[in-house]
């Protein structure tokens, strides 16, 4: 099956503690359904030092987050909108179902 969400897109959180934050997709995982995006869900982590190049303390990245509260930002209207896919030539794309946009 297609990926309706890859690295690099805008997407907009659904549901839970970030929602309504948007940003750029880091990561994938289609195996586990979720995906790490740039400035949401931000954890806490307690790292050891390691060695005189990293030192130890309380580190904040980003957990990752289920596909299914994320919706890709339509390019055209700049709102969230769900992905479909269409056969252009011999290629399959994506499109944004709201304006029917075709998503790079």
């Amino acid at each position: 099956m297609a990926a309706k969400i890859k690295k690099g897109d805008r997407v907009q959180v659904l549901t839970g503690k970030d929602k309504g934050k948007r940003g750029e997709v880091l990561s994938v995982s289609p195996v586990e359904n979720r995906a790490v995006v740039q400035g949401v869900n931000i954890v806490k982590r307690h790292a050891k030092p390691q060695g005189m190049n990293q030192p130890g303390g309380i580190q904040e990245k980003e957990a990752p987050i289920h596909l299914s509260n994320l919706a890709l930002i339509d390019p055209k209207s700049d709102k969230p909108t769900r992905v479909g896919f269409r056969i252009d030539g011999d290629k399959k794309v994506r499109v944004a179902k709201a304006s029917g946009e075709v998503i790079a």
